[in-house]
């Protein structure tokens, strides 16, 4: 009933912006963006279960509303919405595998031909063929298509394309068109992940989003301001999938705390619960403060999309390199930290978590894909850390960093040495979040600066500029972790100071803490050789650790009732708000469809005839 309201609420709302904005004149431009906002149903923004319609709420809608002009705006934006245009976006080929690692060598084409003022896309290799968009094998009949732009017999490289797929009428492919669907997958089986080769498939020249790159109709090229606007759309992913992990790793932490209420196991009478034991509060403790960290961070990337998404529209593109960066990384630290830790929370539960009555298996499935789909993460850590190594590079030119990597401008006052593990340590307090955010600052910059010289070496090896990269990989990955490590960190201690309440500051204070404390525990070695905490202040954050554990132990689980999942929206049974797991875990056994019948036929077809032949 909620639900239904809450529809006829955003639509009314709807109806009542569209008034307005026909009373003033606005432009369909500024109306979509304003529909799009209050809609009601894009899953992408409220993470769940993956839906047939993801892609073209998530990516097809958002692209047009970034990368479209006004004129193309009133022509596909309203259809699209109205769902009579159901659109896909169209990007990876067959040879990436949904690694996303090199874009630029993306090799469908799209080759201007002024003589009818049409695009002629091709996919001209196998390995050209369109891989694993969503809804595309089936679904669809419209795809942002990305292809390799030739115009004048130049290429200019990517640029994003509308394609019609299927005749709007009967859905049969156009003729060109080879579409269908790639077949099962480890997860997401409702989602009919399809693959697309084109065959001299021409489009009109309006075809083309061209708000900031254009193509004039004698084939004249005008460059966008940044190149990086192209991928605007895999940008907007990014952020939300940091949300998303926030929201997996909370549903995963909700049940295994929960659970572990209920559960009492041990040879003392009466029988403790298992959330008693240190062991099981180190392993849900952590993942519930980070749970709440990458909530935070989670709408700190929503807030600064937006916002920075404004200053472009309004010609202001400084802080896109930043925001592309800091997707990218965060993409990747968020999603490898919960894939785990959706893991350590199924086996938290024992034998009852590998049943899928406990969602668990479930939660991991659906939330697998993330670690490769928007960018294979190892391959999005070596993008954040290309653009660390050139605002260090700028940093130690004298220029003056703004924005998040504005720690690098220390990096000539503070003279880091070769071999930081020499330089004196730094008197820190293990209980002063500030003094641990100058930490995993310093480690950021320290690794970041061990990985440019290693490049260095490299290159007075005579290396070439790729093999050098290439030979230092390692040390980029673990620079731009530990920059995503202490952005998480940082955004967490500043969320704070906006909690009024003395109480609940306390306690999420303890989370942040115990969430900061224990990723000094997990990479001690790299604070240890930098010098930034010495062995006996190691031994004290053990020590404290434990003491978290014991004063987060009675607010367990009303930090995971805060995260206000509905029993039906959790969908488990060990993680019922209720308690009651034994009774309905025994009512779920007994509607499994292997007992619709006493006996199930494969006795009379198999077991009975191999008795009478014994």
């Amino acid at each position: 009933i909620d639900v239904f309201w809450s529809i006829i609420w955003h639509f009314l709302m709807a109806i009542h912006n569209l008034c307005l904005l026909l009373l003033s004149g606005l432009s369909t431009s500024v109306f979509a963006l304003l529909l799009y906002t209050c809609a009601p149903w894009p899953s992408s923004v409220h993470p769940g279960r993956s839906e047939p319609l993801d892609l073209h709420l998530g990516m097809f809608l958002p692209t047009l509303l970034n990368q479209a002009t006004p004129e193309q705006m009133d022509r596909f934006f309203m259809p699209a919405w109205n769902l009579e245009i159901i659109g896909t976006y169209a990007r990876l080929r067959w040879a990436t595998v949904k690694l996303c690692t090199h874009l630029r060598g993306l090799e469908t084409t799209a080759t201007y031909d002024p003589s009818t003022q049409e695009f002629v896309l091709n996919s001209p290799t196998i390995t050209s063929i369109k891989w694993w968009p969503g809804a595309l094998g089936k679904t669809s009949n419209h795809a942002v298509v990305l292809a390799q732009l030739y115009t004048q017999g130049k290429c200019h490289g990517l640029h994003a394309f509308i394609v019609q797929l299927r005749d709007m009428d009967t859905h049969i492919p156009l003729p060109g068109i080879d579409v269908g669907d790639i077949g099962p997958k480890f997860g997401f089986s409702e989602v009919d992940n399809g693959f697309l080769k084109l065959d001299n498939v021409r489009i009109p020249r309006e075809n083309m989003l061209m708000k900031y790159a254009k193509v004039e109709p004698d084939g004249s090229y005008l460059k966008p301001p940044s190149a990086k606007l192209t991928y605007g759309t895999m940008v907007f992913i990014r952020s939300l999938i940091v949300g998303q992990s926030a929201f997996s790793l909370a549903k995963a932490c909700t049940i295994a705390i929960r659970y572990s209420t209920v559960r009492h196991q041990s040879e003392i009478q009466p029988e403790p619960q298992i959330l008693d034991y240190q062991t099981q509060q180190y392993k849900l403790f952590p993942l519930l403060a980070t749970a709440y960290a990458f909530t935070f961070v989670g709408q700190y990337m929503s807030q600064i999309y937006h916002r920075i998404t404004g200053d472009i529209n309004q010609g202001d593109f400084n802080e896109l390199p930043e925001l592309h960066a800091l997707s990218a990384g965060l993409k990747a630290f968020t999603t490898w930290t919960t894939n785990s830790g959706i893991e350590v929370c199924r086996m938290s539960c024992g034998g009852h978590g590998y049943s899928c009555s406990s969602a668990l298996p479930d939660i991991y499935a659906e939330f697998t894909p993330t670690c490769t789909y928007e960018g294979e993460n190892t391959v999005m850590m070596l993008q954040t850390a290309r653009y660390l190594l050139k605002s260090y590079k700028q940093a130690k030119a004298g220029q003056q960093l703004s924005g998040i990597v504005s720690y690098l401008n220390e990096m000539e006052q503070r003279q880091v040495q070769a071999h930081p593990a020499s330089a004196r340590p730094t008197v820190v307090d293990i209980n002063d979040l500030s003094n641990l955010v100058e930490c995993y600052k310093q480690r950021a910059a320290t690794l970041v600066d061990l990985a440019a010289r290693s490049i260095q070496q490299e290159l007075q090896k005579r290396r070439s500029q790729e093999d050098a990269w290439n030979n230092s990989a390692i040390d980029l990955v673990r620079a731009s972790d530990a920059h995503c490590h202490f952005v998480v960190v940082k955004l967490f201690t500043e969320k704070l100071s906006e909690i009024g309440d003395t109480a609940i500051h306390a306690v999420v204070s303890n989370l942040a803490l115990l969430y900061a404390l224990h990723g000094i525990t997990q990479s001690s070695g790299d604070f240890l050789q930098a010098g930034l905490l010495t062995v006996p202040q190691m031994l004290q954050i053990s020590v404290r650790i434990k003491e978290l554990l014991c004063q987060l132990r009675p607010n367990a689980v009303a930090l995971v009732d805060a995260f206000d999942f509905h029993d039906k929206k959790l969908k488990s049974v060990l993680g019922r708000y209720d308690g009651n797991v034994y009774e309905n875990l025994f009512d779920w056994a007994r509607r499994s469809p292997l007992n619709a019948t006493e006996v199930h036929e494969s006795f009379h077809k198999y077991l009975k005839p191999l008795r009478s032949k014994l």
